[in-house]
C-alpha cells in the first residue's frame, strides 16, 4: 500500500472545486440559515447538480463513478466553512444510500439509487433508539411478518435527514425473531417516507448543526412490503456496522474539515485584528496557538486518508478508521476551543464561524460511535484482554 497521500489530479481538481463553492455559495448564506435552523434546500440542490450525492457510486446507477476518497474530500471542503450543509451530505450518501448499494437487491438499487444519486431524493439511516445509543444491539423497534408484508413498531431517535421535504426512505434496524441463543435477530428494512403508520417528529432544537435535519420517528404498525427487507434476514446489525465502520472515514474528513476551518478563521482573524498597536498574530503566543491547531488538522487527515485507502484496496480498516474518527473529533473539538479563544469575545458572538464551529464540533465525539466506543474498538484489534 502506498503511503503517498498526496491527492492525484482528479481529485485534487474535485477538491478545488468544492472548496470554491464552499467560500462562494455556503459562506454567505449559511450563517442566516443556521440562525433560523432552516433547511439549506437551495444548496443542497445546487450540490445535487454538481453530482457530489452520487459522487462513490456507480454511473450505471446514476453515480459518477468516483469513490470514497472523492466524498471524504468533499465533506472535508464543506466542512472547512459549514458543518450542516457537510453532515446533510454524508448522512445522505454513507448513511442513507451506501447501505442500499451495499446489500440491496438489483431492483432495490435501480428502484432507489438513481434518485438518491442525484440527490433530487435524500435517504436517512434508522439505528439510534431513545434507549440504545451506543449499545445499538439492544434495539427494541420490530418487525413482524404478516403474509406479504412487515409490520414495524418502535422508535428511532437522532435521523439526519428524515423529516426534509425530499427525504424519499429510511432504512430502519428492528427485531425480527429470536436466535437459538435467545439473542434477537436483527434486520434492516426499508420503509418509504409517507408510509401510513410513521410518524415525523418536529425537528429536534439542537445546540449545533442547526442547519441540517434531525428528529425522532415513531412506527406504529408500519407496513411495507416484505420485499423492502434489505439484505439478508438475520444480518441487519452486521450490515450496519460494516456501514459505520465506512462512515466513521467520512466522519473523520468532516472533523477534519471543521478543524481546518478554524485554522483559516484564525488566521485571518491574527492578520486583522490589532491590539496594543500591531496585529495580534504577531504575537508568539497566537502563533504557537495557530501552529499547533495547524498541526492538528494535518495528522487528523493524514489518519482519515490513510484509513480511506485501505479501504479501498480492500484491505482491513476498522482500526485506522475508529483512530481516525477518535483523533480527528477530539482535534476539531480542541481547535473549536482554540480558536474561539484566540477571537477572544467575538468568538462568542454568532456572527464570526469560529462561535459556530464551537457549537458544531462536540456531536464529532458522540455521533457515529462515542470517542469511548472507538476507544473499545481500536483495544479489540490489538487484542488486549478482555476487549
Amino acid at each position: 500500500m502506498s503511503l503517498d497521500h498526496r491527492l492525484a489530479t482528479e481529485h485534487e481538481e474535485l477538491r478545488r472545486t468544492v472548496e470554491a463553492f464552499a467560500h462562494d455559495v455556503v459562506a454567505p448564506r449559511i450563517g442566516e440559515l443556521y440562525e433560523n435552523h432552516a433547511f439549506p434546500y437551495d444548496i443542497v440542490r445546487q450540490m445535487a447538480e454538481m453530482g457530489l450525492f452520487g459522487l462513490p457510486f456507480p454511473e450505471e446507477y446514476g453515480g459518477m463513478g468516483g469513490d470514497y476518497l472523492a466524498l471524504c474530500i468533499a465533506l472535508e471542503e464543506l466542512a472547512r466553512v459549514d458543518s450542516s450543509v457537510a453532515i446533510t451530505l454524508e448522512a445522505g450518501v454513507s448513511l442513507g444510500a451506501m447501505p442500499i448499494f451495499r446489500f440491496g437487491t438489483e431492483e432495490q438499487k435501480r428502484e432507489w439509487l438513481p434518485r438518491l444519486c442525484s440527490g433530487e431524493r435524500l435517504a436517512a439511516f434508522g439505528l439510534t433508539e431513545p434507549d440504545c445509543g451506543s449499545d445499538a444491539g439492544g434495539t427494541r423497534t420490530t418487525a413482524v411478518r404478516d403474509g406479504d408484508e412487515w409490520v414495524i413498531n418502535g422508535t428511532k431517535c437522532f435521523i439526519t435527514n428524515s423529516g426534509t421535504d425530499i427525504t424519499a426512505l429510511i432504512t430502519v434496524t428492528a427485531v425480527t425473531g429470536r436466535h437459538p441463543d435467545g439473542s434477537p435477530r436483527i434486520s434492516t428494512v426499508i420503509v418509504p417516507s409517507g408510509t401510513p403508520g410513521l410518524t415525523v417528529a418536529a425537528p429536534y432544537s439542537k445546540v449545533g448543526w442547526n442547519a441540517s435535519d434531525t428528529r425522532e420517528l415513531s412506527f406504529a404498525d408500519v407496513r411495507v412490503p416484505a420485499a423492502n427487507l434489505l439484505g439478508e434476514e438475520g444480518r441487519g446489525f452486521a450490515q450496519f456496522l460494516r456501514i459505520l465502520d465506512e462512515g466513521r472515514i467520512a466522519i473523520s474528513a468532516l472533523a477534519t474539515g471543521l478543524a481546518q476551518g478554524c485554522v483559516d478563521e484564525s488566521v485571518r482573524y491574527a492578520h486583522d485584528r490589532r491590539a496594543f498597536g500591531r496585529p495580534i498574530g504577531a504575537n508568539q503566543a497566537i502563533q504557537f496557538k495557530i501552529a499547533d491547531m495547524e498541526m492538528r488538522a494535518h495528522t487528523a487527515r493524514t489518519a482519515w486518508r490513510d484509513a480511506a485507502s485501505r479501504l479501498m484496496s480492500g484491505e482491513e480498516f476498522k482500526k485506522q478508521a475508529a483512530m481516525a474518527k477518535l483523533h480527528s473529533s477530539e482535534v476539531a473539538v480542541t481547535n473549536a476551543r482554540e480558536a474561539t479563544q484566540i477571537h477572544g469575545g467575538y468568538g462568542f458572538m454568532n456572527e464570526y464561524p469560529v462561535a459556530r464551529m464551537w457549537r458544531d464540533s462536540k456531536i464529532l465525539e458522540i455521533g457515529e460511535g462515542t470517542s469511548e466506543v472507538q476507544r473499545m474498538l481500536v483495544a479489540r484489534h490489538l487484542g488486549l484482554p478482555g476487549a
